[in-house]
């Protein structure tokens, strides 16, 4: 530990954490939005921690795993299931009748299951950037999860509170979420190849999809009120 290759190591960690943290953080700030205010801070925080004990298991665990083909694309199609959905449970605010219900549990689940799918290049670069450092690979894996609970915290409570005073920034953080699951899907082992091409219009595609998606199912409840 501490040696000049350990320590530039754990700088580019750090640097991963905050370019990869912000839509992880987004996806939070999205789950707990509605749910009453005296459970928000405490499904961030337990969210967010679930969330990052799984990169922990993941990433001493099941690194290979991940790295396997298809895994990112099923991913990425799940993701973008779950941007539709988020942006269509939020809107109209918590005393929308006609909102999907949000309930902590609900709310946890989603985070811990989202965020584990938006993980999958997180861990596998957090492990790659460690195995330049055999000796302290274990000691920089450990570090870099740790730092990344403060930044995905952190940046959850800023987004949570920029959305409650701008609810339409809802539909900035789905399409965040839809981008985000074209690229799990062109960095697919066995499908990006063919995806990379087109990698532009897929994501392109995929951010007007969940905001079209989206706004058709919120009108179609407000016309039923």
């Amino acid at each position: 530990m501490f040696s000049p290759e350990w320590l530039a190591s754990l700088s580019g960690i750090l640097l991963l954490d905050l370019l990869l943290s912000g839509d992880n953080a987004i996806l939070i700030a999205l789950a707990c939005k509605n749910l009453p205010a005296h459970n928000r801070r405490k499904a961030i925080v337990v969210g967010g921690l679930g969330a990052v004990l799984i990169r922990i298991t993941c990433t001493l665990f099941a690194t290979g795993m991940l790295a396997a083909p298809y895994i990112e694309a099923i991913g990425g199609a799940a993701l973008l299931y779950i941007a539709v959905r988020l942006v269509t449970e939020q809107q109209g605010g918590a005393q929308d009748e006609t909102a999907a219900p949000v309930t902590f549990g609900a709310a946890v689940r989603t985070i811990l299951i989202a965020d584990f799918i938006m993980s999958i290049d997180n861990i596998l670069s957090l492990a790659g950037l460690a195995n330049t450092v055999p000796e302290g690979k274990w000691s920089l894996i450990i570090c870099g999860l740790l730092i990344s609970i403060p930044i995905v915290l952190f940046g959850a409570q800023v987004f949570l509170m920029i959305m409650l005073k701008i609810p339409a920034l809802v539909y900035v953080g789905a399409a965040i979420l839809g981008w985000t699951s074209a690229e799990l899907m062109v960095s697919d082992k066995a499908v990006g190849a063919f995806l990379l091409p087109y990698e532009t219009g897929l994501k392109i595609l995929f951010v007007l999809a969940v905001l079209l998606i989206g706004w058709r199912i919120n009108r179609q409840r407000e016309a039923h009120r």
